[in-house]
């Protein structure tokens, strides 16, 4: 079963509105509430439940428990279809535009922590030397985007202490964060910060310079989400995700969605372009979007 047929009338080429747009591009943070419907949401579940069991079994868990797999989409049909994912994929190209992949994504269960967990500082901007290498020296400029994420939230984290993750909206603008003089201590968050308390199937979606950390897991509740991350198709990959192309797993994604997991049929049309320079309308997302009226000029990234 496809996730399209969990969400009758809806086709992810829904236009996002410009107040959504704004608030993202002021705040760094969407959270979309229902994003996920209750049986979308289980089988989701169920597939990480199977993983989690797989990598307990070979003994690849970390000692308290904890999975954090990089590159999970072919783990299973169920993953695949989150690429494009009816409810949050008009965010992803309505913010990002057409020339995009899954460069980055993983699947988190975290189990409730031990009495004895050290304290840590887990505050920070996603891209590592995307961080530093754009940056104008000297500058206040705020660095590029260059990448955006999905959390999907599988477990109840409605409530504080559940392992949710922290974020400070806006501070997407700023290029640091204060840090304490001893990390290795329990330290107050920084000013600003919002704890995301969300329902099982809600998401949040965020850009990768917006300051956030995992907090503690202090509950009886174990955490499950999965994050897709997306980027330019002239960015190289973070994860270590090994395709078999021969596969069903393959054979079942879509153009748009085999685009999303880094296909190309050659190396500059990863610049969106053909060799002679010109775009190439025939990149699926591109086409996809032209043929339904939805590129724009004046949004930069749609035209």
């Amino acid at each position: 079963m496809s996730s399209a047929e969990f969400y009758p009338g809806l086709t992810g080429f829904e236009s996002i509105t410009p107040e959504q747009r704004t608030e993202f591009l002021e705040q760094g943070v969407l959270l979309v509430r229902n994003a996920l419907s209750e049986e979308h949401r289980a089988r989701l579940e169920e597939a990480v439940d199977r993983v989690y069991a797989q990598e307990q079994a070979a003994g690849k868990l970390k000692k308290d428990g904890t999975l954090h797999m990089l590159g999970f989409l072919p783990r299973d049909e169920a993953f695949g279809e989150l690429l494009t994912q009816p409810t949050t994929f008009p965010f992803i190209w309505g913010l990002a535009g057409w020339n995009i992949y899954s460069h980055h994504n993983h699947l988190d269960v975290t189990p409730p922590q031990g009495p004895d967990e050290k304290p840590s500082w887990g505050w920070h901007q996603d891209g590592y030397r995307q961080n530093s290498d754009p940056e104008v020296f000297g500058g206040d400029v705020p660095r590029p985007m260059f990448s955006l994420k999905i959390g999907y939230v599988l477990s109840d984290l409605s409530r504080t202490g559940r392992g949710a993750t922290k974020v400070i909206p806006g501070s997407h603008l700023d290029n640091s964060l204060e840090r304490p003089a001893d990390t290795s201590v329990e330290n107050p968050d920084p000013k600003g910060t919002v704890e995301i308390t969300a329902n099982p199937g809600d998401c949040f979606i965020f850009d990768r310079r917006l300051w956030h950390s995992r907090s503690p897991n202090t509950s009886t509740v174990t955490r499950k989400m999965l994050f897709v991350g997306y980027t330019y198709r002239w960015i190289r990959p973070l994860d270590d995700m090994p395709i078999d192309r021969d596969s069903e797993w393959w054979s079942n994604r879509t153009p748009v969605q085999k685009q999303l997991l880094g296909d190309s049929p050659h190396t500059a049309n990863y610049w969106g372009v053909n060799w002679d320079g010109f775009v190439d309308d025939k990149i699926p997302l591109r086409h996809e979007l032209n043929s339904r009226g939805l590129l724009d000029r004046s949004i930069p990234w749609l035209r």
